[in-house]
């Protein structure tokens, strides 16, 4: 059975300073990421051992612990490429007119992106993400690992708002990591993601 694995950066700890610290990097990418992959792949294991006994008694606690760890080492792996040492200002091309048309403009889009990062409950995420049955960009929070809609399409652009990923720089001062996240967005990655997501067809008719 093939294994998840811990991706490599394409940039080395320090290089997103001073926007975030390569400090918080190393811990976040070599301790907190790999710990969601040595989860997921623990839950894998487990589960095969359900199969093969036919012990199904811890089924729901399995499911929840492999949704936790596989979003979050999703969600991680997102996030390390959505940033970028020369990140920063807009995007351009079919993504930019998407936000435009879909969520009224960029600042729009940056100031709603902003505010559902900032006001998640607890741990979790803000996300730009591709909603494939509307076939729109739509903003959405993710509480711990999960996302609050239905079951749709990928995230593009995730923000991190654990503790984790700012609190040894910025303390309590949420505002300030965002200000932070927006100097470091790597806008064809996100474009990217969005070529790509626009081809998800669900056929729900």
């Amino acid at each position: 059975m093939k294994k998840y694995t811990l991706p490599e950066l394409a940039y080395d700890y320090g290089a997103l300073e001073p926007h975030l610290s390569g400090r918080i990097l190393e811990l976040h990418h070599a301790k907190h990421h790999k710990a969601y992959v040595d989860g997921a792949n623990t839950v894998l294991e487990r589960l095969a051992e359900a199969r093969e006994s036919g012990d199904f008694g811890s089924i729901n606690q399995l499911e929840k612990n492999l949704a936790f760890h596989l979003s979050g080492h999703i969600l991680h792996s997102i996030f390390w490429r959505n940033l970028n040492p020369t990140g920063g200002d807009k995007p351009t091309g079919e993504l930019a007119s998407a936000i435009t048309d879909q969520l009224g403009s960029f600042d729009a889009f940056k100031a709603q992106l902003t505010e559902a990062a900032m006001n998640v409950q607890g741990s979790g995420w803000g996300a730009l993400s591709w909603e494939p049955v509307g076939q729109r960009v739509i903003v959405e929070q993710v509480y711990d690992h999960q996302g609050n809609v239905g079951q749709g399409g990928p995230p593009l652009l995730v923000l991190d708002m654990w503790e984790h990923a700012y609190y040894l720089q910025y303390e309590n001062r949420k505002a300030e990591w965002v200000d932070a996240f927006w100097e470091l967005v790597d806008w064809d990655d996100v474009a990217t993601r969005f070529k790509a997501a626009r081809t998800i067809d669900l056929a729900l008719g």
